[in-house]
């Protein structure tokens, strides 16, 4: 199963180096497809919060989350892919299902990447490139990132210093979504414009900056799997608690 995740993968990334060539055919569509959201892969610190705590998930229990998705057929895709499929009709796999990780701390390099590898999947990660910038140890280097994107990964922007987007001015918007835009592809090898919100918030203004920015998709912390042609700005994804077990898992994957 591994290998044929791999090709797919070859064959879908073949397909998105010449996208250039595929016109969005102005068909709207619906996809129900899981887009889970990770945040910490790691064991809990001493000194952790409650939301540190119900932000962490333990390697045991998310290696157990894929060993679960391998078993039961499931394929990894990224939001490239999914945007393709709604705009131009693109077949995804039958049993897609998209992993996010927000923030880009360290343990996404050191524990999440090697375990996708390990499975044959791709995931997709927010960075906070400010923190990157500043060589803080909580996080992954460019460096790091460089290489997960030259390995498959999808490297996207989460803002540049994760502060709260709603009742900001518009300069305040352009420098952390742009900027951290601009980060990530100066960085990594990944062309793509998918942003997700900071705490999942954000507003008018926000929309109306993504819109002029040029930003194609933006995932929040909505609850729900079903994606549409035209709710750009809006998609919805599964979050992953501290306690989620394979049970729980399974329970986000096949909801209605």
């Amino acid at each position: 199963m591994s290998k044929l995740r791999i090709s797919f993968a070859v064959f879908l990334l073949g397909m998105i180096l010449g996208r250039s060539s595929f016109a969005t055919d102005n068909t709207l569509r619906r996809i129900r497809l899981p887009i889970l959201m990770y945040h910490y892969v790691s064991e809990l610190p001493s000194d952790a919060d409650e939301i540190r705590r119900n932000l962490t998930l333990s390697p045991v229990i998310f290696e157990s989350h894929l060993q679960y998705l391998a078993d039961n057929g499931y394929q990894t895709v990224t939001l490239e892919m999914l945007d393709l499929a709604l705009t131009t009709g693109i077949p995804l796999p039958e049993r897609a299902v998209i992993l996010t990780f927000d923030d880009g701390y360290i343990d996404h390099y050191r524990i999440v990447f090697p375990t996708l590898q390990k499975f044959g999947f791709v995931g997709t990660f927010f960075l906070v490139s400010g923190r990157m910038d500043h060589a803080d140890a909580g996080y992954m280097s460019w460096e790091q990132a460089h290489e997960m994107s030259v390995a498959g990964m999808e490297m996207s922007p989460h803002t540049k210093r994760h502060l709260a987007l709603v009742g900001q001015e518009y300069d305040f918007l352009v420098y952390e979504i742009l900027g951290s835009l601009e980060s990530v592809q100066s960085h990594t090898v990944s062309d793509n414009r998918f942003f997700a919100y900071p705490a999942g918030q954000y507003d008018a203004q926000t929309l109306e900056v993504l819109q002029q920015i040029g930003i194609a998709r933006a995932v929040t912390t909505q609850m729900g799997n079903l994606h549409t042609t035209d709710n750009r700005f809006e998609m919805p994804r599964l979050r992953i608690h501290h306690d989620t077990s394979v049970a729980g898992l399974a329970y986000l994957l096949n909801l209605k």
